[in-house]
Parts: C-alpha cells; structure tokens; sequence
C-alpha cells in the first residue's frame, strides 16, 4: 500500500495519529518520527513533529533507527511502526515498565491469536513463546504447525500468539544491531526481529490483551476508519 502513511484517515494523516497516540504516552521523553521520505518528514513538521530524515538504504525500522543512534539520548529506545493508528498509549508505557523492571536487549508486546483468519493472514506476524517468554521465532505462517490437533490445543491452551509491530531496545543492542548479518531467515520471512535471534539475541516478549489493528491493506484502513469513528 504506498503511501500509507500519509493516507487521510478522519482528515488527517494516518501516521498523524500515531504519532499523536505515541505523544500521550505518560513514561517516554521524547517522540521523533524518521523517514527516508521528505514528503513524510515535511508533513511532520507541519503538524509540530521532531522529524530525523535518513537515506533510502535502511531495509526496516530497526535499520533506520540504528543509523540515527547518534541522534537518540536514550538508553531504551522504542520503535512503534508507523502503520498503527490505534495503538494505546497506555501499551507503550507498560513496555517501559516491562523494561525497567527487568533490563533486557530486546523486548516487544504479543497477544493471544484464536482467529483462524488472521492464523492464514501473511501481515499477521505470529510468534513461538518458550515458557519464560523469550521468543523463539517470527513467523509469517502458523507456528506451530496447523493440525488438527494443534488447533485443538490453541483453543485450550492459548498456543499461538500474534506480534504486535513494537519493539523496545537497549542502546547497545541497536548499537550492534548493524554490524549483524541479514541471515536466511530474516531474508525469506522479511523480518526485521529474525537478525536478532539468528545472531544469537533474545527478544523478550510480554502478553497484552488485543492488537493495534495495523494498516497494511486498504480493507485495514476502512477498518480503522471505523474503529476511530466508534471513539
């Protein structure tokens, strides 16, 4: 969907709301948005943002903050994908307290996945937990394995989990994040968080209740519409 960012949602930009959502989060010192795109970063400003502009070369979000470490005071950094215009303020502030409670490299939001739809839905990214909640894989498809029996057993004990396209960082793991290889994995899944468990990294994750409903399809986007004119 090109162009999304800028895509009118209730008269404004959807990557507006975000940003807007983002700013009302009670436990972050500041919010920049960084885009390779002067449109993006002179619409930004317009609207009073702190706007960092990159090149094209960065392939994902991690990448673009990576190169911007310079730029960036902080020991944790936060990157919220700028496709999700519902997202709670109030799920950014429980990943600093996460954090903060217990300092890790990596560390990101999943929820409880039960929708046969959204299991076959390629833009919902779907995780494998192991029991102290380090992930231990990214997928595009259903992991584990849609049996029979295994959709039994997600009914039952809440086998899969849907990602939701945040992430929390140590400075130092962003720092190193670069000078990582882009392995197999990350190459065939287009997936940013792969490098970091094909390197080696643990990536922390924690349970919300919902998604932030990301804008991926022009169907997502009258989805938001909805849901924003429902508030």
């Amino acid at each position: 969907m090109p162009g999304k960012v800028l895509a009118d949602l209730h008269g404004r930009p959807l990557l507006w709301h975000v940003w807007h959502r983002v700013q009302q989060a009670k436990r972050i010192e500041e919010v920049f948005i960084a885009t390779d795109s002067p449109a993006v970063c002179n619409a930004a400003r317009q609207w009073g943002a702190q706007t960092l502009l990159t090149d094209s070369a960065p392939r994902s979000g991690t990448e673009r903050i990576a190169t911007l470490l310079e730029n960036l005071a902080g020991e944790f950094i936060i990157n919220v994908q700028g496709d999700q215009p519902l997202i709670e303020p109030s799920l950014v502030d429980d990943l600093v307290q996460h954090w903060e409670v217990d300092p890790c490299d990596v560390i990101t939001p999943v929820f409880r996945l039960n929708d046969p739809a959204a299991l076959a839905d390629p833009n919902v990214v779907k995780v494998a937990r192991a029991r102290d909640g380090n992930a231990l894989y990214f997928s595009r498809s259903p992991i584990p394995c849609l049996t029979d029996r295994a959709v039994a057993a997600s009914e039952q004990q809440g086998t899969y989990w849907g990602h939701v396209g945040v992430y929390g960082y140590r400075r130092k793991a962003l720092r190193e994040y670069l000078s990582m290889p882009s392995g197999p994995l990350e190459e065939a899944e287009q997936l940013e968080q792969l490098r970091f468990l094909e390197s080696g990294c643990r990536i922390r994750t924690f349970e919300i209740t919902g998604s932030s409903l990301p804008v991926d399809t022009p169907a997502d986007l009258e989805r938001a519409r909805t849901v924003l004119a429902k508030l």
